[in-house]
């Protein structure tokens, strides 16, 4: 599971790290659907819960991503077959989305937290999905990179 590229340097738990950020996407994915669901049905105080639930796991998600990279560099698609393009298909919009979607949250939770419901409304249909994507598209990444 360590990448080739792992410095001998490293914490020993870097090598999982990985694995427990892939579990943060998940986490978060069930979050954002459970908040979804939970403000479809009227339950503002539950549908809070859950996206701040989501947040949080998406922002430990990030330290782990930054401190995995820090010391392990980029890892490389390990296959030379008919899943490469998938894999970048997956990979490219991943990382661009990711890079968008981190101001869109925070915005969209501003205007919650300044009780501008219908602005976070508005902005939350364009940064749901995205989010979303992002959450279920680096649990793929990480399922190709390292279960394949």
């Amino acid at each position: 599971m360590t990448s080739p590229a792992l410095i001998t340097t490293a914490p020993s738990f870097v090598e999982y790290l990985p694995t427990i950020n892939s579990c943060f996407n998940l986490i978060s994915a069930t979050f954002l659907t459970l908040g979804f669901i939970a403000i479809k049905r009227g339950y503002r105080e539950k549908h809070k819960k859950y996206m701040v639930s989501a947040l949080i796991s998406s922002a430990l998600f990030l330290i782990g991503y930054v401190i995995y990279h820090y010391y392990a560099g980029s890892t490389k698609y390990p296959y030379e077959d008919w899943t490469r393009p998938i894999y970048f298909a997956i990979l490219i919009p991943h990382i661009i989305l990711a890079a968008l979607m981190v101001p869109g949250i925070l915005y969209v939770v501003w205007q919650a937290w300044k009780e501008q419901f219908e602005r976070h409304r508005r902005l939350a249909k364009w940064v749901w999905p995205v989010w979303m994507f992002v959450s279920v598209s680096g649990v793929t990444i990480y399922l190709m990179l390292y279960r394949l």
